[in-house]
């Protein structure tokens, strides 16, 4: 259920989005990719021609858009969780069992409710043009039920491991990237593009409303011009 994103028929219509992103006139773009990804890698063997563009979002959205702003560098601000963290630690003998046992039936599945409305997004996927698609995937609706995606099933998992899995894991995997994008802020005159899934987008979206260090700029802003 997938489209080809390489076809002509996508490719114009990956023209006219970028072009509406364009509007932003970013100074950096920020990815969801962990640095291991080496993304600046695959920027430079698409550069020379060792490689051409892959269908990710990044190499057709944000290597585009440096090309286009003569950007750099791609700044990749995915990030570990503190769950990771402490499974992973040295002197885990202790930590490790309790980590095992709040993560011990939590797997992010949908529910039945969840799982239908996935499979009808993604059907809508090979219907609506990738401009109304991504309009309809940077609506507040759509975040706010993205949100509650994660307070359902097995969020209720015992006491509080469901809370607790929630919180160390996805809450606090967004808490960091969102801290990212504050280190890689350097000037006020940054214009940061956040380009990340829509799963993240529902956390980061009250992050950056809340913060009063930037001026957040939601895709359907840039509709006003005020905001270019």
């Amino acid at each position: 259920k997938q489209v080809d994103i390489l076809s002509e028929q996508k490719q114009k219509e990956l023209k006219k989005l970028l072009d509406y992103i364009a509007l932003f006139k970013p100074t950096k773009i920020c990815i969801e990719a962990p640095v291991k990804w080496s993304a600046m890698e695959k920027y430079r063997m698409y550069k020379t021609g060792k490689k051409e563009l892959g269908r990710d979002e990044i190499q057709q959205i944000a290597f585009r858009l440096m090309d286009r702003f003569k950007l750099d560098t791609v700044y990749s601000v995915d990030a570990s969780t503190i769950a990771d963290d402490l499974s992973e630690s040295k002197d885990s003998t202790i930590i490790k069992p309790y980590i095992d046992e709040i993560f011990k039936d939590y797997s992010f599945k949908a529910t039945p409710y969840y799982k239908k409305w996935i499979e009808y997004e993604t059907e809508q996927n090979l219907r609506v043009p990738l401009f109304d698609y991504f309009t309809y995937f940077n609506s507040q609706k759509r975040f706010l039920r993205d949100y509650g995606y994660y307070l359902l099933g097995e969020f209720k998992n015992g006491k509080y491991n469901g809370a607790d899995a929630l919180a160390t894991y996805w809450y606090d995997r967004n808490l960091r990237i969102f801290r990212n994008i504050q280190r890689i802020t350097t000037s006020p005159n940054d214009r940061i593009l956040v380009l990340f899934g829509a799963g993240h987008i529902s956390i980061l979206d009250q992050l950056l409303k809340c913060t009063p260090e930037y001026n957040y700029i939601k895709f359907d802003d840039l509709k006003n011009k005020n905001y270019r």
